[in-house]
């Protein structure tokens, strides 16, 4: 494992732990989009079905339960903790996120490497975290002003992706490994979706101001 894909896994892990740090300190879930995370909790539990069928290590297999685990106890801290869930705000949150759902598993239907079960949703995972910040940055374009920790958690969730495309380019060079089409296409995508939001996020840190997005 290269320092890229370490550096991605710690910063998406990271992303992770500030998420739960805000939830758990705070006993609030503003800012944070709970249809973001039930996303991502999807993309979790579709991509790695191979979990108990397939070992390729004890970190690989920690790091995998880890995210489903912790996506899980995100989505329900947001929707049942009776503190928590009073503070999530509704009436921002109304992406209609289904439709990245349909979209995402349409396209694996067409374009995959197999048509298995275990690839087509692998596919699909691929697609649907693409496209899964969406309302989570429509959400704070809507209220404006972002709190230092939702900032710090969509920030390390861009970076985490940004790492993984420097692994994919180191890995080409030194070890003429092609990394997969399909991964290659939706980490250009999902990492673009951030650069309004890197932007912002940087000028805000450069100038020592609260990180605030145009409406």
């Amino acid at each position: 494992m290269n320092i890229f894909r370490f550096s991605g896994d710690m910063t998406h892990l990271i992303s992770i732990l500030v998420l739960l740090l805000k939830i758990y300190a705070t006993k609030s879930c503003s800012g944070i989009s709970l249809k973001t995370q039930e996303l991502y909790a999807l993309v979790f539990l579709t991509r790695y079905l191979n979990l108990f069928t397939e070992f390729f290590s004890v970190y690989n297999t920690v790091m995998k339960l880890v995210f489903i685990g912790s996506s899980l106890v995100i989505v329900w801290y947001m929707r049942m903790h009776r503190v928590v869930k009073l503070s999530y705000d509704k009436e921002l949150d109304t992406f209609r996120h289904y439709f990245l759902v349909v979209a995402s598993f349409v396209l694996a239907l067409l374009v995959h490497e197999k048509f298995t079960f275990q690839e087509i949703f692998w596919a699909f995972s691929i697609y649907l975290e693409a496209i899964a910040i969406l309302p989570q940055l429509v959400l704070l374009q809507r209220s404006g002003n972002v709190d230092n920790l939702t900032g710090q958690y969509v920030f390390f969730l861009g970076s985490y992706r940004a790492f993984y495309i420097l692994n994919w380019i180191y890995r080409y060079f030194t070890e003429n490994h092609f990394a997969r089409l399909i991964s290659c296409i939706s980490g250009l995508v999902q990492t673009a979706l951030y650069a309004d939001f890197f932007y912002y996020y940087f000028i805000s840190w450069k100038n020592n101001k609260k990180l605030q997005l145009p409406a």
